[in-house]
């Protein structure tokens, strides 16, 4: 079906070829859109957007649950239990042998802006190094993973290290601060597309601003993240939760909130 839009296009290309050959100039009214208008978003300095997504303002974990197997392999969500200090939700501290509790979003999204703040714990074991600092990470539909991590004269493998989409592409440049202080993400994450059948038609794409620098732009992911082994897209479903992971560091999160995108 050919659209309103691309009839449009087509006679203002056809208009202005035969403007151009008679020497004269197309009347600019030819070339300006007036409909759809895009919707009004109103966005306060340092606030959130109008048309935001609110997962977590500093007062409760509403928004958040750990999602757990049972004994027959069902999956049952539980309340999150990080730890909710001063406006911040706390990776929670772990017994040895206990399960992680990464949390992920009551919602599923799509294509999506995702804003979050984050803090990497004050150093207090010299000896950790490397991913033993700061470690958690983002997760985008629960599968594709932007790492968090403390670079902050910290050197990790390049493409496991801050801002990385974790073992696929590593970052332009390492613009971590000190353990302790806040940092900013903002993330603009285009979601792989399927057809019926299931085949891969799109990868997803994404960009990454790491305290008001770009670090990855437009940047492919090549499949869900693996710790060993390649990457590779299986189908999935057009929306899905985020999660936030507990790699057993007290990492902070605070001011999180997404929009989605009609791409």
């Amino acid at each position: 079906m050919i659209s309103l839009r691309n009839c449009l296009l087509t006679l203002l290309v056809t208009g202005s070829v035969l403007f151009a050959q008679k020497g004269e100039l197309p009347d600019p009214k030819l070339t300006e859109f007036w409909t759809p208008q895009p919707p009004v978003v109103s966005s306060p300095e340092g606030g959130v957007p109008s048309d935001a997504i609110v997962l977590f303002d500093g007062t409760n974990l509403d928004e958040w649950r750990i999602a757990r197997d049972d004994d027959e392999g069902n999956v049952k969500m539980l309340p999150a239990n990080w730890v909710l200090e001063d406006g911040a939700m706390i990776v929670p501290p772990r017994a040895k042998g206990a399960k992680s509790s990464d949390i992920t979003s009551v919602q599923s999204f799509g294509d999506i802006q995702l804003h979050l703040e984050w803090r990497a714990p004050a150093v207090t074991d010299p000896s950790k190094v490397s991913q033993q600092r700061g470690n958690s990470g983002i997760f985008f539909m629960n599968r594709y993973e932007v790492q968090v991590l403390d670079c902050y004269q910290n050197e990790s493998y390049v493409n496991g290290m801050t801002a990385s989409i974790y073992k696929q592409q590593v970052p332009l440049a390492n613009v971590c601060r000190p353990p302790g202080e806040w940092q900013t993400y903002d993330i603009f994450f285009v979601a792989p597309k399927f057809d019926p059948d299931g085949t891969l038609r799109e990868k997803a794409h994404i960009t990454v601003v790491h305290n008001g620098v770009v670090v990855l732009l437009n940047a492919p992911i090549y499949g869900p993240t693996e710790y060993r082994g390649q990457p590779s897209y299986k189908y999935h479903t057009p929306r899905q939760p985020l999660r936030l992971q507990d790699h057993n560091n007290p990492v902070a999160y605070r001011n999180v909130w997404v929009r989605e995108l009609d791409l």
